[in-house]
């Protein structure tokens, strides 16, 4: 595809790009009356093992494209995925959106991508380490697979602008703050999604609860975030798949002294080696854990409870910032399809008012996001 121009101006297809840790999801949307419709979609997975596969989806939910498919790294995933986009799509995508997990303090609003916002980028590896590297290779591969189309940075700690001081701040030093250590939070664009899934219908108190492999938890107040449980980096909030959340930081002082873990150990323990996986013995998929717990295994069991009592501990302090809920929703692939979990983060809430009528499951809409927000800003740009 190298060279393509594109066609179809302002309103022709938009590519979304949502690039995970061993994963990369795209969506392809043309712009229909009333939002973005989609023309196909997939995601390539398992990407830097030995049991990859390639999916692809046209609009009506026909499979295009299935097969079992190894990548090295996901510009290798990208580049199979745009020759299959190529004979799938009757067009060139007019712009590429692309999800940046953290823009660091400079880049806090979706915006085209220039070579001063790579720049920015660069500048701000080291809030996000094993991120912005990846999304900066992305992009240049992108910009060289598509060279005619716009490039948008959508980032997902946009969303969390909004949240006050009383919540951005640490209880750190102030310099330290004007160096950019603050609350970022993330999920945002699942967050914006679901914002516009309600419209109007959304009530003045919510809260959301976006969990898969990452988990994070958002207050809202009249559609806008005023709190959320990931902090400076996605590794903070509540316990994940993989990842600690939350520490009393004399524990990473116990281990740099008494285990001597460097700078490099302790980021690989906290984001990899940690989570349901450390709780567990070695597995941070949540079905798996059902399974082992319901045959008796106390250790999945443990895992499990410390997962739901995180969220169950969030919601009811988020009542009370709130003073009340009128909506609880969850989203994310726990969120969605793990019923245990969302009863038991629930269990006993009725008494802070949280009744089963205001808990809803919507599916997590993020490369559908991505898409809205670069149709908005082609057409802030004209």
């Amino acid at each position: 595809m190298e060279g393509m121009s594109a066609s179809g101006g302002r309103g022709g297809l938009i590519l979304a790009l949502n690039s995970g840790s061993s994963s990369l999801k795209f969506g392809l949307y043309s712009h229909g009356k009333l939002d973005e419709e989609p023309v196909l979609s997939g995601s390539a997975t398992g990407i830097g093992r030995d049991n990859g596969d390639l999916h692809i989806r046209a609009a009506n939910g026909k499979m295009l494209v299935q097969h079992e498919c190894i990548h090295e790294s996901q510009l290798d995933a990208l580049a199979t995925l745009a020759a299959e986009i190529q004979q799938c799509a009757d067009d060139v995508p007019v712009a590429v959106g692309h999800r940046i997990v953290h823009g660091g303090p400079k880049l806090t609003t979706h915006q085209r991508i220039t070579p001063e916002v790579q720049d920015h980028l660069g500048a701000a590896t080291h809030f996000a380490p094993l991120h912005i590297p990846q999304s900066l290779a992305l992009i240049a591969s992108a910009q060289k697979i598509f060279p005619s189309a716009m490039h948008f940075a959508c980032f997902d700690d946009a969303f969390h602008q909004t949240i006050p001081e009383v919540a951005s701040h640490f209880a750190l030093p102030q310099r330290y703050f004007d160096a950019g250590i603050r609350r970022y939070g993330f999920h945002g664009l699942s967050y914006a999604s679901l914002v516009h899934h309600f419209g109007a219908q959304l009530p003045a108190r919510a809260i959301f609860a976006h969990l898969g492999n990452g988990a994070s938890l958002c207050a809202l107040r009249d559609g806008k975030s005023i709190d959320t449980t990931m902090g400076l980096t996605p590794t903070g909030g509540i316990p994940m798949g993989t990842r600690s959340g939350d520490l009393d930081p004399g524990v990473l002082i116990f281990l740099m002294r008494n285990e001597k873990l460097s700078a490099d150990d302790l980021e690989d323990l906290l984001n990899h080696k940690s989570g349901l996986y450390a709780l567990s013995g070695g597995e941070s998929d949540v079905k798996a854990l059902q399974e082992r717990a319901s045959a008796h295994d106390a250790v999945a069991a443990l895992a499990l409870d410390v997962f739901a009592v995180a969220i169950r501990k969030t919601i009811g302090a988020y009542i009370a910032l709130l003073g009340g809920v009128e909506l609880l929703v969850f989203t994310g692939g726990i969120g969605e399809h793990s019923e245990l979990i969302r009863s038991a983060a629930t269990k006993g809430l009725e008494s802070l008012g949280l009744t089963a009528d205001k808990i809803q499951v919507v599916a997590a809409q993020e490369e559908l996001q991505i898409a809205r927000e670069c149709r908005e800003m082609m057409r802030a740009a004209d």
